[in-house]
């Protein structure tokens, strides 16, 4: 008797805790090449609050993170990524830090189109 309560009790800790977690994970992809990208990338995320885990595959190209959506949000994390120098799909790291990386983690970045209205009137 005594092990089947304290069995239940254990059981109840287990799924309590799970709720109070409140971990989302989300996939997100992420310009780079390299290991040195992935530890940059993995690096930047240490230091958000609420994420708990972070890996990056240079295969994929894809951010599997874990956070507490309480603390932080996807954007909050792109924009972390973005700074060390990687684009993501909603922020685009600056010129400026992007080519600060080194030779093997620069990526190919996309082009962004210029609206020329040279040479015709409006």
């Amino acid at each position: 008797m005594k092990t089947k309560v304290l069995s239940l009790v254990a059981l109840f800790m287990l799924g309590a805790s799970s709720v109070f977690a409140a971990g989302k994970t989300e996939k997100i992809k992420v310009k780079g090449n390299c290991g040195m990208c992935e530890s940059r990338i993995e690096k930047a995320l240490n230091g958000i609050d609420g994420v708990s885990k972070a890996d990056w595959d240079k295969k994929t190209k894809k951010l599997e993170v874990t956070f507490d959506d309480a603390k932080t949000s996807v954007d909050k994390i792109e924009v972390a990524v973005a700074k060390v120098g990687h684009d993501t799909p909603h922020h685009k790291a600056t010129d400026d830090v992007y080519n600060k990386l080194p030779d093997c983690c620069k990526y190919e970045r996309a082009e962004q189109k210029q609206d020329s209205h040279a040479g015709h009137q409006h």
